[in-house]
Protein backbone atom coordinates (compact mmCIF):
# COMPACT_ATOMS: atom_id res chain seq x y z
CA UNK A 1 0.00 0.00 0.00
CA UNK A 2 1.46 3.40 -0.95
CA UNK A 3 2.62 5.19 2.34
CA UNK A 4 0.70 8.74 0.07
CA UNK A 5 -2.69 10.33 0.46
CA UNK A 6 -4.67 12.59 -1.30
CA UNK A 7 -3.87 15.70 0.22
CA UNK A 8 -0.69 14.69 1.81
CA UNK A 9 1.93 17.36 0.84
CA UNK A 10 4.97 15.61 0.56
CA UNK A 11 8.01 16.52 2.60
CA UNK A 12 10.67 17.83 0.25
CA UNK A 13 13.55 14.80 1.36
CA UNK A 14 10.01 12.16 0.39
CA UNK A 15 10.38 12.48 -3.96
CA UNK A 16 7.34 9.89 -4.23
CA UNK A 17 4.00 10.18 -6.05
CA UNK A 18 1.10 11.12 -4.71
CA UNK A 19 -1.49 8.78 -4.81
CA UNK A 20 -5.08 8.07 -3.47
CA UNK A 21 -5.68 6.34 0.10
CA UNK A 22 -8.44 5.77 2.19
CA UNK A 23 -6.19 4.51 5.49
CA UNK A 24 -6.18 6.56 8.53
CA UNK A 25 -3.50 5.49 11.58
CA UNK A 26 -5.33 4.55 14.70
CA UNK A 27 -3.91 7.40 17.24
CA UNK A 28 -5.05 5.03 20.30
CA UNK A 29 -2.63 2.19 19.30
CA UNK A 30 1.20 1.66 19.10
CA UNK A 31 1.11 0.95 15.48
CA UNK A 32 3.91 3.07 13.44
CA UNK A 33 2.42 4.76 10.49
CA UNK A 34 4.04 4.87 7.30
CA UNK A 35 6.50 7.13 6.17
CA UNK A 36 5.19 10.23 4.69
CA UNK A 37 1.95 10.95 6.71
CA UNK A 38 2.16 13.98 7.47
CA UNK A 39 -1.16 16.14 6.40
CA UNK A 40 -1.77 19.99 6.40
CA UNK A 41 -4.89 20.32 8.49
CA UNK A 42 -5.82 22.59 6.28
CA UNK A 43 -8.17 22.22 2.61
CA UNK A 44 -7.09 19.15 0.54
CA UNK A 45 -4.59 20.17 -1.94
CA UNK A 46 -4.75 18.97 -5.21
CA UNK A 47 -2.16 16.76 -6.80
CA UNK A 48 0.89 18.48 -8.90
CA UNK A 49 3.57 17.80 -10.74
CA UNK A 50 6.41 15.80 -8.74
CA UNK A 51 9.21 17.86 -10.08
CA UNK A 52 7.88 21.63 -9.79
CA UNK A 53 6.80 20.82 -6.31
CA UNK A 54 10.18 19.31 -5.63
CA UNK A 55 11.39 22.66 -6.84
CA UNK A 56 9.23 25.30 -5.31
CA UNK A 57 9.95 23.88 -1.65
CA UNK A 58 13.53 23.12 -1.79
CA UNK A 59 13.89 26.83 -3.30
CA UNK A 60 11.95 28.17 -0.27
CA UNK A 61 14.58 25.72 1.75
CA UNK A 62 17.57 27.68 0.36
CA UNK A 63 15.50 31.64 1.38
CA UNK A 64 15.37 30.05 4.95
CA UNK A 65 11.26 29.63 4.64
CA UNK A 66 9.02 27.66 6.84
CA UNK A 67 7.86 24.56 5.07
CA UNK A 68 4.23 23.90 5.85
CA UNK A 69 3.98 21.21 6.91
CA UNK A 70 2.13 21.42 10.76
CA UNK A 71 0.74 18.28 12.78
CA UNK A 72 0.80 15.30 11.55
CA UNK A 73 -2.89 13.23 10.57
CA UNK A 74 -1.16 10.75 13.44
CA UNK A 75 -1.78 13.43 16.30
CA UNK A 76 -5.06 13.95 18.30
CA UNK A 77 -6.92 17.16 17.37
CA UNK A 78 -5.66 19.17 20.39
CA UNK A 79 -2.40 18.74 20.31
CA UNK A 80 -2.41 19.33 16.84
CA UNK A 81 -3.98 22.47 18.18
CA UNK A 82 -1.75 23.23 20.68
CA UNK A 83 0.70 23.19 17.90
CA UNK A 84 -0.45 25.56 16.04
CA UNK A 85 -0.64 27.99 18.79
CA UNK A 86 2.67 27.40 19.71
CA UNK A 87 3.94 28.11 16.19
CA UNK A 88 2.37 31.05 15.52
CA UNK A 89 4.59 33.81 14.33
CA UNK A 90 3.75 37.38 13.19
CA UNK A 91 2.39 37.39 10.10
CA UNK A 92 1.07 33.50 9.82
CA UNK A 93 -2.75 33.37 9.14
CA UNK A 94 -4.36 30.30 10.50
CA UNK A 95 -5.94 27.52 8.56
CA UNK A 96 -9.76 27.09 8.31
CA UNK A 97 -9.19 24.01 9.79
CA UNK A 98 -7.45 25.25 12.94
CA UNK A 99 -9.97 27.51 13.59
CA UNK A 100 -12.70 24.94 13.19
CA UNK A 101 -10.82 22.65 16.05
CA UNK A 102 -10.26 25.54 18.22
CA UNK A 103 -14.18 26.10 18.47
CA UNK A 104 -14.35 22.49 19.36
CA UNK A 105 -11.50 21.52 21.01
CA UNK A 106 -11.28 19.94 24.54
CA UNK A 107 -9.70 22.87 26.24
CA UNK A 108 -8.91 20.88 29.23
CA UNK A 109 -7.08 18.64 27.63
CA UNK A 110 -5.05 21.07 25.61
CA UNK A 111 -3.94 22.73 28.92
CA UNK A 112 -2.87 19.01 29.73
CA UNK A 113 -1.33 18.55 27.32
CA UNK A 114 0.51 21.79 27.74
CA UNK A 115 1.54 20.73 31.39
CA UNK A 116 3.05 17.68 30.16
CA UNK A 117 5.17 19.50 27.29
CA UNK A 118 6.36 22.19 29.51
CA UNK A 119 4.83 25.16 27.55
CA UNK A 120 2.40 26.90 29.32
CA UNK A 121 4.29 29.98 29.94
CA UNK A 122 5.12 30.07 26.10
CA UNK A 123 1.65 29.53 25.51
CA UNK A 124 0.46 32.07 27.56
CA UNK A 125 2.77 34.70 25.34
CA UNK A 126 1.56 32.83 22.39
CA UNK A 127 -2.57 33.59 23.53
CA UNK A 128 -1.89 36.83 24.33
CA UNK A 129 -1.76 37.60 20.39
CA UNK A 130 -4.18 35.79 19.52
CA UNK A 131 -7.51 37.37 18.17
CA UNK A 132 -11.39 36.04 18.63
CA UNK A 133 -13.31 34.60 21.57
CA UNK A 134 -11.87 30.97 21.09
CA UNK A 135 -10.27 30.28 23.59
CA UNK A 136 -11.97 29.78 27.11
CA UNK A 137 -11.34 32.73 30.10
CA UNK A 138 -10.48 29.84 31.78
CA UNK A 139 -7.80 28.28 30.10
CA UNK A 140 -6.32 32.30 29.52
CA UNK A 141 -6.63 32.76 33.88
CA UNK A 142 -5.13 29.57 34.48
CA UNK A 143 -2.21 30.15 31.82
CA UNK A 144 -1.81 33.74 33.31
CA UNK A 145 -1.34 31.84 36.84
CA UNK A 146 1.16 29.32 35.82
CA UNK A 147 3.11 32.24 33.61
CA UNK A 148 3.40 34.01 37.31
CA UNK A 149 4.34 30.98 39.29
CA UNK A 150 6.87 29.75 36.53
CA UNK A 151 8.26 33.47 36.56
CA UNK A 152 9.35 33.78 40.55
CA UNK A 153 10.22 30.11 40.17
CA UNK A 154 12.62 30.90 36.78
CA UNK A 155 14.25 34.17 38.94
CA UNK A 156 14.80 32.20 42.24
CA UNK A 157 16.74 29.37 39.87
CA UNK A 158 18.63 32.77 38.35
CA UNK A 159 19.70 33.58 41.47
CA UNK A 160 21.13 30.50 42.60
CA UNK A 161 22.83 29.68 39.32
CA UNK A 162 24.92 32.79 39.54
CA UNK A 163 25.55 31.83 43.24
CA UNK A 164 26.76 28.38 42.40
CA UNK A 165 28.81 29.69 39.24
CA UNK A 166 30.69 32.38 41.54
CA UNK A 167 31.32 29.64 44.09
CA UNK A 168 32.80 27.14 41.74
CA UNK A 169 35.11 30.27 40.21
CA UNK A 170 35.97 31.26 43.68
CA UNK A 171 37.19 27.58 44.11
CA UNK A 172 39.45 27.94 41.11
CA UNK A 173 36.93 25.12 39.14
CA UNK A 174 35.76 26.53 35.85
CA UNK A 175 32.05 25.81 34.70
CA UNK A 176 29.55 25.64 31.88
CA UNK A 177 25.65 26.26 32.98
CA UNK A 178 23.91 23.93 30.27
CA UNK A 179 19.92 25.21 30.51
CA UNK A 180 18.02 26.50 33.50
CA UNK A 181 17.96 30.39 33.13
CA UNK A 182 20.54 30.65 31.13
CA UNK A 183 18.80 29.14 28.16
CA UNK A 184 15.51 30.73 28.76
CA UNK A 185 17.36 34.06 28.24
CA UNK A 186 18.85 32.91 25.26
CA UNK A 187 16.82 31.63 23.32
CA UNK A 188 13.12 33.34 24.28
CA UNK A 189 14.76 36.58 25.38
CA UNK A 190 12.68 36.32 29.39
CA UNK A 191 13.62 33.90 31.62
CA UNK A 192 9.78 33.34 32.61
CA UNK A 193 9.11 31.84 29.01
CA UNK A 194 10.81 28.65 29.38
CA UNK A 195 10.40 26.03 32.37
CA UNK A 196 13.06 24.54 34.54
CA UNK A 197 12.89 22.07 37.54
CA UNK A 198 16.74 22.39 37.87
CA UNK A 199 20.00 23.57 37.63
CA UNK A 200 22.83 21.69 35.32
CA UNK A 201 26.10 22.78 34.93
CA UNK A 202 29.12 21.22 33.37
CA UNK A 203 32.82 20.77 35.15
CA UNK A 204 35.90 18.58 34.03
CA UNK A 205 35.56 15.39 35.79
CA UNK A 206 38.82 15.84 37.75
CA UNK A 207 37.37 18.58 39.53
CA UNK A 208 34.20 16.33 41.51
CA UNK A 209 35.83 14.90 44.28
CA UNK A 210 36.26 18.93 44.94
CA UNK A 211 33.23 20.23 43.94
CA UNK A 212 31.62 16.91 46.44
CA UNK A 213 33.36 18.56 49.45
CA UNK A 214 32.26 22.33 48.07
CA UNK A 215 28.52 22.11 47.61
CA UNK A 216 27.47 20.45 51.56
CA UNK A 217 29.00 24.01 52.50
CA UNK A 218 26.03 25.38 50.40
CA UNK A 219 23.54 23.19 51.63
CA UNK A 220 23.08 20.71 49.15
CA UNK A 221 23.43 17.16 49.78
CA UNK A 222 24.65 14.45 47.25
CA UNK A 223 21.83 11.88 45.91
CA UNK A 224 24.12 8.58 46.21
CA UNK A 225 22.12 6.60 44.16
CA UNK A 226 24.66 5.69 41.35
CA UNK A 227 26.00 2.09 41.81
CA UNK A 228 29.46 1.55 40.45
CA UNK A 229 32.21 -1.39 39.99
CA UNK A 230 35.50 -0.96 38.63
CA UNK A 231 34.82 2.91 38.16
CA UNK A 232 32.70 1.68 35.62
CA UNK A 233 30.04 5.37 36.64
CA UNK A 234 33.01 7.41 34.87
CA UNK A 235 31.31 6.29 31.04
CA UNK A 236 27.87 4.66 31.88
CA UNK A 237 26.98 7.80 33.38
CA UNK A 238 27.14 11.66 32.78
CA UNK A 239 26.62 13.43 35.97
CA UNK A 240 25.66 13.30 39.52
CA UNK A 241 22.54 14.95 41.82
CA UNK A 242 22.80 16.97 44.56
CA UNK A 243 19.56 18.59 46.50
CA UNK A 244 19.18 21.87 48.28
CA UNK A 245 15.76 20.75 50.58
CA UNK A 246 15.46 24.22 52.34
CA UNK A 247 15.58 25.93 48.79
CA UNK A 248 13.97 23.40 46.98
CA UNK A 249 16.78 23.16 44.17
CA UNK A 250 17.99 20.26 42.33
CA UNK A 251 21.35 20.69 40.94
CA UNK A 252 22.98 18.03 38.22
CA UNK A 253 26.48 18.03 38.10
CA UNK A 254 27.86 17.01 34.51
CA UNK A 255 31.12 15.63 33.57
CA UNK A 256 30.06 14.79 30.06
CA UNK A 257 27.16 15.92 27.83
CA UNK A 258 25.59 12.58 27.35
CA UNK A 259 26.37 8.51 29.05
CA UNK A 260 28.94 6.58 26.76
CA UNK A 261 29.05 5.40 24.49
CA UNK A 262 28.81 8.68 22.86
CA UNK A 263 31.62 10.96 21.28
CA UNK A 264 31.39 14.84 22.15
CA UNK A 265 33.54 17.42 22.47
CA UNK A 266 35.84 17.73 25.72
CA UNK A 267 35.33 20.44 28.41
CA UNK A 268 38.51 22.11 27.13
CA UNK A 269 37.05 23.00 23.57
CA UNK A 270 33.71 23.61 25.19
CA UNK A 271 35.53 26.33 27.13
CA UNK A 272 37.00 27.82 24.27
CA UNK A 273 33.70 28.51 22.77
CA UNK A 274 31.98 29.27 25.65
CA UNK A 275 29.39 32.54 25.96
CA UNK A 276 29.13 34.78 28.95
CA UNK A 277 25.29 35.23 29.88
CA UNK A 278 23.40 38.88 30.19
CA UNK A 279 21.90 37.52 33.43
CA UNK A 280 24.09 37.22 35.93
CA UNK A 281 25.14 40.49 37.92
CA UNK A 282 27.82 39.62 39.95
CA UNK A 283 30.11 37.13 38.43
CA UNK A 284 30.01 35.65 35.04
CA UNK A 285 27.93 33.08 34.25
CA UNK A 286 29.51 31.39 31.51
CA UNK A 287 27.60 28.55 28.90
CA UNK A 288 27.80 26.92 25.90
CA UNK A 289 28.50 28.39 22.39
CA UNK A 290 25.53 28.07 19.63
CA UNK A 291 26.61 24.88 17.78
CA UNK A 292 27.90 23.70 20.87
CA UNK A 293 23.97 23.86 22.58
CA UNK A 294 22.79 22.59 19.15
CA UNK A 295 24.51 19.63 19.59
CA UNK A 296 23.82 19.03 23.31
CA UNK A 297 20.00 19.82 22.82
CA UNK A 298 19.42 17.81 19.72
CA UNK A 299 21.55 14.48 21.74
CA UNK A 300 19.55 15.40 24.76
CA UNK A 301 15.81 15.68 23.26
CA UNK A 302 16.87 12.10 21.31
CA UNK A 303 17.81 10.62 23.95
CA UNK A 304 14.64 11.53 25.93
CA UNK A 305 12.23 10.66 22.39
CA UNK A 306 11.68 14.29 22.43
CA UNK A 307 8.72 13.52 24.35
CA UNK A 308 8.64 17.02 25.70
CA UNK A 309 7.38 19.37 22.65
CA UNK A 310 9.83 22.12 24.72
CA UNK A 311 12.81 20.32 23.88
CA UNK A 312 11.96 20.92 20.32
CA UNK A 313 10.77 24.21 20.60
CA UNK A 314 14.42 24.96 21.66
CA UNK A 315 15.84 23.71 18.78
CA UNK A 316 13.09 26.14 16.67
CA UNK A 317 14.38 28.92 18.60
CA UNK A 318 17.77 28.28 18.27
CA UNK A 319 17.63 27.62 14.18
CA UNK A 320 15.62 30.81 13.64
CA UNK A 321 18.28 32.82 15.65
CA UNK A 322 20.77 31.56 13.44
CA UNK A 323 24.11 28.66 13.27
CA UNK A 324 27.21 29.28 11.82
CA UNK A 325 26.27 26.15 9.61
CA UNK A 326 29.83 25.98 8.51
CA UNK A 327 30.74 25.26 12.18
CA UNK A 328 27.70 23.38 13.08
CA UNK A 329 28.03 20.61 10.46
CA UNK A 330 31.30 19.75 10.73
CA UNK A 331 31.15 19.03 14.37
CA UNK A 332 28.24 16.95 13.87
CA UNK A 333 29.94 14.68 11.56
CA UNK A 334 32.77 14.41 13.45
CA UNK A 335 31.21 13.62 16.43
CA UNK A 336 29.22 11.03 14.48
CA UNK A 337 25.78 13.36 15.46
CA UNK A 338 24.92 14.22 12.31
CA UNK A 339 21.56 11.80 11.93
CA UNK A 340 20.41 13.18 15.23
CA UNK A 341 20.99 16.72 14.30
CA UNK A 342 19.06 15.98 11.09
CA UNK A 343 16.39 14.38 13.16
CA UNK A 344 16.11 17.65 15.42
CA UNK A 345 15.93 19.73 12.59
CA UNK A 346 13.12 17.27 10.23
CA UNK A 347 11.20 17.30 13.50
CA UNK A 348 11.05 21.09 14.35
CA UNK A 349 10.67 21.90 10.91
CA UNK A 350 7.28 19.27 10.13
CA UNK A 351 5.61 20.45 13.96
CA UNK A 352 7.00 24.01 14.09
CA UNK A 353 8.00 25.27 11.00
CA UNK A 354 11.37 25.61 11.26
CA UNK A 355 13.19 27.13 8.52
CA UNK A 356 16.04 25.49 7.47
CA UNK A 357 18.72 26.49 4.99
CA UNK A 358 19.98 24.41 2.43
CA UNK A 359 22.92 22.83 4.21
CA UNK A 360 20.38 22.14 7.22
CA UNK A 361 17.66 20.61 5.26
CA UNK A 362 20.37 18.37 3.95
CA UNK A 363 21.01 16.94 7.60
CA UNK A 364 17.42 16.72 7.48
CA UNK A 365 17.13 14.79 4.17
CA UNK A 366 19.47 12.11 5.65
CA UNK A 367 17.90 8.55 5.45
CA UNK A 368 18.80 7.97 9.06
CA UNK A 369 17.51 11.09 10.24
CA UNK A 370 14.11 10.43 8.61
CA UNK A 371 13.66 6.79 10.51
CA UNK A 372 14.79 8.67 13.74
CA UNK A 373 12.11 11.32 12.86
CA UNK A 374 9.46 8.86 12.20
CA UNK A 375 10.11 6.77 15.65
CA UNK A 376 10.57 9.74 17.64
CA UNK A 377 6.75 10.22 16.71
CA UNK A 378 6.25 7.52 19.12
CA UNK A 379 6.66 9.64 22.03
CA UNK A 380 5.20 12.58 20.81
CA UNK A 381 1.70 11.51 19.90
CA UNK A 382 1.21 9.93 23.57
CA UNK A 383 2.11 11.96 27.06
CA UNK A 384 5.15 9.75 27.88
CA UNK A 385 6.98 10.67 30.97
CA UNK A 386 10.16 8.45 30.71
CA UNK A 387 11.14 9.20 34.30
CA UNK A 388 8.14 7.87 35.65
CA UNK A 389 8.74 3.88 36.99
CA UNK A 390 7.78 1.71 36.06
CA UNK A 391 7.49 2.16 32.84
CA UNK A 392 4.65 -0.42 30.29
CA UNK A 393 6.73 -3.17 29.05
CA UNK A 394 5.27 -1.85 25.43
CA UNK A 395 6.91 1.39 25.81
CA UNK A 396 10.27 0.12 28.26
CA UNK A 397 10.58 -2.18 24.86
CA UNK A 398 10.45 0.59 22.72
CA UNK A 399 12.60 2.65 24.14
CA UNK A 400 15.53 0.19 24.72
CA UNK A 401 15.18 -0.09 20.77
CA UNK A 402 15.32 3.71 19.99
CA UNK A 403 18.07 4.57 22.36
CA UNK A 404 19.97 1.86 20.05
CA UNK A 405 19.14 2.91 17.14
CA UNK A 406 20.30 6.83 18.04
CA UNK A 407 24.10 5.39 18.39
CA UNK A 408 26.13 5.24 15.09
CA UNK A 409 27.27 1.81 14.23
CA UNK A 410 31.15 2.45 16.21
CA UNK A 411 28.97 3.12 19.36
CA UNK A 412 26.74 0.12 18.85
CA UNK A 413 29.55 -1.79 18.23
CA UNK A 414 31.17 -0.22 21.84
CA UNK A 415 27.59 -0.46 23.23
CA UNK A 416 27.47 -4.36 23.03
CA UNK A 417 31.67 -5.12 23.77
CA UNK A 418 30.37 -3.49 27.34
CA UNK A 419 28.49 -5.68 27.83
CA UNK A 420 30.45 -8.01 29.01
CA UNK A 421 31.95 -5.37 31.55
CA UNK A 422 31.13 -6.20 34.87
CA UNK A 423 28.12 -4.71 36.45
CA UNK A 424 27.52 -3.77 40.01
CA UNK A 425 24.61 -6.12 39.61
CA UNK A 426 27.24 -8.61 39.30
CA UNK A 427 28.73 -7.32 42.85
CA UNK A 428 25.18 -7.63 44.38
CA UNK A 429 25.24 -11.15 42.90
CA UNK A 430 27.92 -12.21 44.07
CA UNK A 431 29.82 -10.24 46.84
CA UNK A 432 33.90 -9.76 46.58
CA UNK A 433 36.17 -7.65 47.91
CA UNK A 434 37.54 -4.64 46.00
CA UNK A 435 40.60 -6.21 45.38
CA UNK A 436 39.30 -9.12 43.72
CA UNK A 437 36.52 -7.37 41.77
CA UNK A 438 38.83 -8.44 38.22
CA UNK A 439 37.24 -11.48 38.88
CA UNK A 440 34.13 -10.10 37.82
CA UNK A 441 35.12 -10.11 34.00
CA UNK A 442 35.23 -14.26 33.66
CA UNK A 443 32.67 -14.64 35.94
CA UNK A 444 29.85 -12.17 34.35
CA UNK A 445 28.60 -14.51 32.00
CA UNK A 446 27.61 -17.25 34.39
CA UNK A 447 26.45 -14.79 37.10
CA UNK A 448 23.83 -13.45 34.00
CA UNK A 449 22.95 -16.68 33.56
CA UNK A 450 22.47 -17.43 37.62
CA UNK A 451 20.22 -14.42 37.72
CA UNK A 452 18.19 -15.41 34.45
CA UNK A 453 17.42 -19.11 36.33
CA UNK A 454 16.61 -17.41 39.09
CA UNK A 455 14.42 -14.86 37.58
CA UNK A 456 12.38 -18.04 35.81
CA UNK A 457 11.96 -19.96 38.82
CA UNK A 458 10.65 -16.99 40.20
CA UNK A 459 8.40 -16.04 37.46
CA UNK A 460 7.21 -19.91 37.71
CA UNK A 461 6.62 -19.92 41.37
CA UNK A 462 4.44 -16.42 41.01
CA UNK A 463 2.62 -18.27 38.42
CA UNK A 464 1.64 -21.36 40.30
Amino acid sequence: MSDRKAGVRPEPWKQQRVESSSGRPDTRTGEQPGAGTDKQPGAIQQPVSRSDAQHAKWHRHREGAALPEPASAELSGELQLLLAMLRQQPGRSWHPQELAAAEHADWAHVLELARHHRVTPYLHRQVQALEGAFLPASIRETLAREYRTNAFRMLHLAGEMEQVSGELARAGIRSLMLKGPVLACDLYGELSLRTSCDLDVLVEIEELPRIERLLPSLGYVKDDYIETVLGDWKWRHHHITFYHSEKGIKLEVHWRLNPGPSSEPGFKELWSRKRQSPLATGHPVYFLGREDLFLFLASHGARHGWSRLRWLLDIDRLVRQGLDERTLVPLLRRHRLAPIGGQAMRLANRLFETPLTAPLAALASGRRAGKLADGAMFYVRQMLNLHTYPLSDEVNRYHRRHLFALMAPFHKLLFLLSLAYPFYEDARTLPLPAAAHFLYFPLRPFLCVWRLARRRVRYLEGGA
